[in-house]
């Protein structure tokens, strides 16, 4: 049986590790927390009885549970496999994670114990209003909790332990794929889709319960250099070229209404400048580009052109330089072609007497490349709430549920197969 109390001790357990994703390049994982938590992972997997449990020098971590069919004779059951990643957001720091265990939460607002300004409100929070008598965890209010994904590292960890405890439940071979730096956007640059052998895959990432992302947001990273000329500010007028004030200028002109995060949803894309470095000589300015369209990345990185033309005619003299990385595509585009990744994820909600609604997400998951490399992957729901904030939560009953549709959909999959 799945076993709420150890599920619980897996993930209070796992969030107090730090492994909080650093910036990309030099090593990889881009911080050494992330090795600790993958090489727990891998040493809980073998003293499990997984078999084929391997921890990467990447930090990656690979196990399988084995059929309990007997393929004799028969068309061998789909390999379905299960994603989660150990890093958290760089956003809001993940070390010395102290969380919160409410038991029987009795409504209302939850103000956190180590920083009374910070309230999870029901009016930001309306699922708070469905939860009542349920466990929640949050933090105290000074680091985010890391519940994306450390919630769908405890699901994945208690859905193989529950099938090998329950060894009647036929289901073909099921694999465990953990992954590092995915909040940075390199989660899958080292795995090995041969090595991984499934037919389908399932990131546990996902937010509440009984939902399926079937897209995400197609997604480019823009950098903007501005050069300009520095000079000693006593002699600069007529020769100095001030390349922070053409990088000001040009996020100026940066569409806000209907373009930025603050004033889009659903599906409208945006443009997001993030990070600006740099002084007099030489700025650096990060935008983001989302858009479930992916030729709508075309328009706006049109767009960004344009305007670093128009910058260079106001400040004469500087140079303004952009250049575009493609970073994943929506994870529509690739799930049209096996449409049975869905499908069967929302046939494991209704025999557990649920009903699944199919979503989208306004970013991406390691599912996003996974898919466009030839690997089916949707996103499954594991109980967050308020990712990457000081105000992140998230639902013990939830992860239970999700656990039970990890454990239906290989059942499914093995008797359709």
């Amino acid at each position: 049986m799945i076993q709420p109390e150890r599920l619980l001790q897996r993930f209070l357990r796992y969030v107090q590790l730090d492994t909080t994703a650093g910036e990309p390049g030099g090593t990889y994982p881009s911080s050494p927390g992330q090795l600790v938590l993958g090489r727990m992972l891998s040493i809980e997997l073998k003293e499990m009885g997984l078999a084929d449990v391997e921890f990467t020098t990447e930090g990656l971590v690979y196990a399988t549970v084995p059929s309990t069919l007997d393929a004799a004779g028969t068309v061998a059951a789909p390999v379905v496999a299960f994603n989660a990643h150990v890093d958290t957001s760089p956003e809001t720091t993940g070390k010395n994670v102290r969380p919160q265990v409410i038991r029987k939460y009795a409504g209302g607002d939850i103000r956190l114990p180590a920083d009374q300004t910070r309230v999870i409100t029901l009016k930001e929070n309306p699922e708070l209003e469905h939860l009542k008598g349920k466990t929640l965890v949050t933090t105290d209010g000074t680091t985010l909790l890391g519940a994306d994904d450390k919630s769908g590292i405890a699901v994945i960890m208690e859905m193989a332990q529950h099938l090998l405890e329950q060894p009647e439940l036929e289901h073909g071979p099921v694999r465990i794929l953990f992954t590092c730096d995915e909040e940075i956007g390199h989660g899958i640059d080292h795995v090995d889709l041969h090595k991984l052998n499934a037919t389908v895959c399932y990131t546990l990432d996902g937010s509440g319960a009984n939902e399926i992302d079937v897209e995400t947001f197609s997604a480019d990273l823009a950098t903007v250099r501005v050069t300009g000329i520095n000079i000693h500010p006593s002699i600069g007028k007529g020769r100095m070229v001030n390349a922070l004030r053409a990088v000001g200028t040009f996020l100026d002109r940066l569409p806000r209404a209907g373009h930025s995060p603050e004033t889009t949803a659903g599906r409208e894309g945006f443009l997001h400048p993030y990070d600006l470095t740099g002084g007099v000589a030489e700025a650096s300015l990060k935008v983001l580009l989302r858009d479930f369209d992916t030729a709508g990345l075309t328009t706006k990185a049109e767009l960004l052109q344009k305007l670093a033309s128009e910058v260079e005619q106001e400040h004469p003299g500087c140079k303004v330089n952009v250049h575009i990385k493609k970073q994943y595509r929506n994870l529509g585009d690739g799930l049209a072609k096996e449409p049975r990744a869905a499908a069967y994820a929302d046939l494991a909600h209704t025999r557990l007497g649920r009903e699944a609604k199919l979503t989208i997400i306004r970013g991406g998951t390691d599912g996003s490349q996974l898919t466009e490399r030839g690997l089916p992957t949707p996103n499954l729901s594991t109980g967050e709430h308020n990712p990457h904030s000081p105000l992140e939560w998230t639902c013990l009953e939830e992860m239970v549920a999700a656990t039970e549709v990890c454990s239906e959909l290989v059942q499914v999959w093995a008797e359709r197969k």
